[in-house]
């Protein structure tokens, strides 16, 4: 069993009541409720199976421990792979070994004994001033971070936040524990102010001269177009996809389980089938700027506009096994302080 000891997490959600019909499917979803509920009506539209849905910012591993074998969730659908990791790591999901999820999730994006399966892709991307640095080269590198070059010119939200976390977990995988701590402390001596805010702070930061470069997801970029009260931080930068010419470039992952103790555990399996294939790829990944998982289905035509780019081959349960050190190293290297 995998081991990852997470801190306790605040929980803010909304319970409606479930019932057990046999056609119905209950999902605890720390989605967003846009994101997720045009998936469901296809999915009822298309198998006449209900989907009742909790929704949650944080706290479902406590729900679901709380619960037990009473628990009526069926899937889980997380924002993070670290979300999926607890989850398994706390024993709370069952194996799914469906031909048809196998098949269009690849391996890379999948835990090895199908506890759990990736559904979107979010790259980890460095943003740069176009008036200040323009795009930055080909050969740039997360490791780059840590280039005395960029001192005072660096802006990125906590290092304890999932992304980062996921992002520093990369880092020891590819180059070990000692090099990914000088990494750190390097990237942590580049920063012009304590870790801070969300993703989009970092680029609005860039927009208002603080920093030159940020860190940052992908789909950030795309929410930010759309808001026009923020499209003018988007348009400030250049969209970079580091590590094209080294390991590629880092992606997370939204995802999915079957809960353990599933009381509607055939329906679920037919959930799961549907949000792996083709048409909720589509739908799936174009709500929200990201990556569709199953090979061949493509991104929206804004998303495709941002460039193509290798991604980091390394399974993510790989790099998953990591994020316990990366912990580690960052809290000794005080990188939040």
């Amino acid at each position: 069993m995998k081991k990852l000891l997470l801190g306790a997490v605040s929980a803010t959600l909304f319970f409606p009541q479930f019932s057990m019909a046999a056609e119905e499917v209950n999902v605890y979803s720390y989605r967003q409720a846009f994101l997720v509920e045009p998936l469901f009506k296809e999915f009822t539209d298309e198998t006449g199976i209900k989907v009742n849905v909790k929704f949650a910012r944080e706290g479902f591993t406590e729900m679901l421990k709380h619960e037990g074998r009473l628990s009526p969730a069926d899937i889980i659908l997380t924002t993070d792979v670290g979300h999926l990791i607890e989850l398994s790591d706390e024993g709370l999901v069952q194996p799914v070994n469906n031909d048809i999820v196998n098949k269009n999730i690849p391996s890379q994006y999948r835990d090895s004994e199908g506890e759990w399966y990736a559904l979107t892709l979010r790259t980890r991307n460095v943003q740069s001033s176009k008036g200040r640095v323009g795009r930055l080269p080909s050969d740039f590198d997360y490791m780059d971070l840590a280039d005395p070059k960029w001192k005072g010119k660096v802006c990125t939200r906590s290092g304890k936040h999932h992304y980062n976390i996921s992002l520093v977990s990369s880092i020891i995988a590819h180059h070990g524990e000692e090099k990914a701590k000088e990494w750190l402390e390097g990237f942590k001596d580049n920063l012009v102010r304590k870790p801070q805010g969300n993703d989009r702070g970092q680029i609005k930061a860039v927009k208002e001269g603080l920093c030159d470069i940020a860190v940052s997801n992908s789909y950030y970029f795309g929410i930010m177009m759309a808001d026009e009260n923020q499209r003018s931080w988007a348009e400030s930068v250049y969209i970079n996809f580091p590590g094209q010419e080294q390991n590629g470039t880092h992606v997370n992952v939204s995802g999915m389980a079957m809960a353990k103790y599933a009381p509607n555990s055939e329906n679920a399996i037919k959930l799961m089938e549907f949000l792996s294939d083709s048409k909720a790829q589509e739908m799936y990944a174009a709500a929200n700027f990201e990556y569709p998982v199953k090979p061949g289905v493509q991104p929206t035509e804004l998303v495709a506009s941002w460039g193509e780019f290798n991604a980091d081959a390394l399974p993510l349960e790989q790099i998953s096994q990591y994020r316990p050190v990366a912990v580690r190293l960052l809290d000794e290297v005080q990188f939040d302080l």
